[in-house]
């Protein structure tokens, strides 16, 4: 139940308050970017079987490899880019974090 609720916390409340605390301009935006991030999780659709529970998503993935990660963080050096790469690396972060606990 802690592993749950840190993960789910991580995906839905830390971004909430990096969007109300770094874009308190548009945190709507901000935040509905964070959430639709969370697309990159089809890509366990592709996996046999979908969901196990102590499998690392990161590296195992596509969307999580390291290549895709790499993608990301190059998102950062671009405006028009940057508030989805965040998202993106941030949702990475979280996924490392769940492969530890």
């Amino acid at each position: 139940m802690l592993k749950f609720s840190i993960h789910y916390s991580l995906h839905f409340i830390f971004p909430l308050l990096i969007s109300l605390i770094f874009f308190n301009s548009k945190w709507k935006k901000v935040y509905l970017i964070f959430l639709l991030s969370m697309l990159v999780d089809l890509d366990h659709l592709l996996a046999n079987p979908i969901f196990q529970e102590n499998r690392c998503s990161i590296n195992f993935h596509p969307l999580h490899s390291y290549i895709a990660i790499g993608i990301y963080f190059v998102g950062l050096f671009f405006s028009k880019t940057r508030i989805l790469a965040i998202a993106l690396l941030f949702h990475m972060l979280t996924d490392l974090i769940d492969c530890y606990l």
